[in-house]
């Protein structure tokens, strides 16, 4: 399937023929071969069209079951993208500014202190009042998820965030980049008070409904679950590689409170806190979404077009670079890359996209990526538990370098 592939054709659920592949499948076959990863969905499109779609290796290990171009994924921390882009969506309206406190919306951070870094018990008032930008490029200074003062809510986006905002900071806002899924909820918080809809509400009539990602949720329903593809992980010996052995725990089970119940295959990959994710229809921004590689194409084709597709106004083009572009300037992140509001942005090409595209990677190595330069959004979609340091960066590089060169603009 090489050029201009009907979206339609995405959905069939059987494995691509080696006929019918193009150049990513077979960049991509080492790494299969040498149990680096299972399997992936690798999708191209430009601002029009789905360019690619190809499918390498297993979706199930234990079950030898061939990936498909239908399979769901777990998009973890590429959700973020989607919290930024809410934001703008109510920047654009005039509902709130990125520089406004964010005490204005969530009454908890008002008189919030600072925590000096050298003695925790001496509090201060900060230099300035934390923003909503603070926390779309994790420079916010608030409390990380790993704080042991945090106790588990009822899985209600109010009540979680109202906690951040009763602890002091852990150092002034602005001055250093600490990636932080706190930050990310509280913003998904904002979006709730200021547009009067849950969050996954918001995004639903305003984002996936419209773009027609008809398989993003994030609460994936049992014939979704049946798509999931399968996280592989080497045993503690390294002498196995398999479907993460995760099983759900028998008593929590019984505990589960009363709602709609967790499909029982998604606990064998996700554990058992989806059962109050769904149970309270919880959706946490910083890494609850799952997806389809044909559904985030969608998604960043609207990018590639400014902001507009099929007809649909979504974001002005000024929100897209706004917060796409480089949002914590002499605040170090990394040599390669910076931080837009709620994306990575490139600052060098080091493995593919251009200076300057953006997107996100997720924790169990899925990655999105919008390249305006070579007109391209590219989707490689994969679920590893344990795909890190060089094999990683390889990975990344060899799906991202084989897309640009066969369909960017400047080849």
């Amino acid at each position: 399937m090489r050029s201009a592939i009907p979206l339609l054709v995405l959905l069939a659920s059987l494995p691509l023929a080696a006929a019918d592949r193009g150049p990513l499948a077979p960049a991509m076959q080492p790494f299969v071969d040498k149990q680096i990863i299972a399997g992936a969905v690798m999708i191209v499109a430009d601002k029009d069209k789905v360019l690619d779609v190809e499918t390498v290796g297993f979706a199930s290990l234990d079950e030898k079951k061939p990936m498909v171009a239908n399979n769901l994924f777990w998009l973890a921390s590429i959700s973020k993208t989607f919290a930024g882009t809410a934001i703008m969506m109510l920047a654009d309206e005039g509902k709130l500014r990125l520089d406004d406190p964010v005490e204005k919306y969530v009454p908890e951070f008002k008189g919030q202190q600072v925590a000096d870094e050298k003695d925790p018990t001496k509090l201060h008032p900060p230099a300035h009042l934390l923003t909503i930008k603070e926390l779309l490029n994790h420079t916010s200074g608030i409390v990380t998820p790993q704080d042991k003062r945090l106790k588990r809510t009822d899985d209600l986006l109010k009540d979680e965030v109202a906690q951040y905002g009763t602890l002091p900071l852990i150092r002034e806002p602005g001055t250093k980049f600490e990636y932080n899924n706190c930050g990310i909820n509280t913003a998904g918080r904002i979006v709730e008070v200021v547009s009067g809809l849950a969050y996954a509400d918001f995004l639903q009539q305003r984002l996936l409904t419209p773009l027609k990602m008809t398989d993003t949720s994030f609460w994936p329903n049992e014939e979704q679950v049946s798509r999931h593809a399968r996280t592989s992980k080497w045993n503690e010996a390294h002498t196995e590689f398999t479907d993460l052995p995760f099983k759900p725990d028998a008593n929590q089970l019984k505990k589960a409170p009363a709602g709609p119940k967790v499909p029982l295959r998604l606990l064998t990959e996700q554990g058992s806190a989806f059962i109050g994710y769904y149970a309270h229809h919880y959706a946490m921004p910083a890494g609850g979404l799952f997806s389809t590689a044909q559904d985030m194409a969608r998604y960043g084709q609207m990018f590639l077009n400014e902001g507009d597709l099929d007809g649909h106004h979504y974001l002005s083009a000024q929100a897209i670079r706004t917060m796409t572009s480089d949002q914590t300037k002499e605040i170090k992140v990394s040599p390669n890359e910076s931080r837009g509001l709620g994306w990575f942005v490139k600052m060098r090409d080091t493995d593919g996209p251009a200076t300057g595209s953006y997107g996100h990677r997720g924790a169990r190595a899925p990655a999105f990526w919008v390249d305006p330069k070579n007109g391209l959004t590219m989707v490689i979609l994969i679920e590893s538990w344990d795909l890190k340091g060089k094999d990683h960066e390889n990975v990344y590089a060899a799906f991202f370098k084989t897309a640009v060169a066969k369909y960017g603009k400047s080849h």
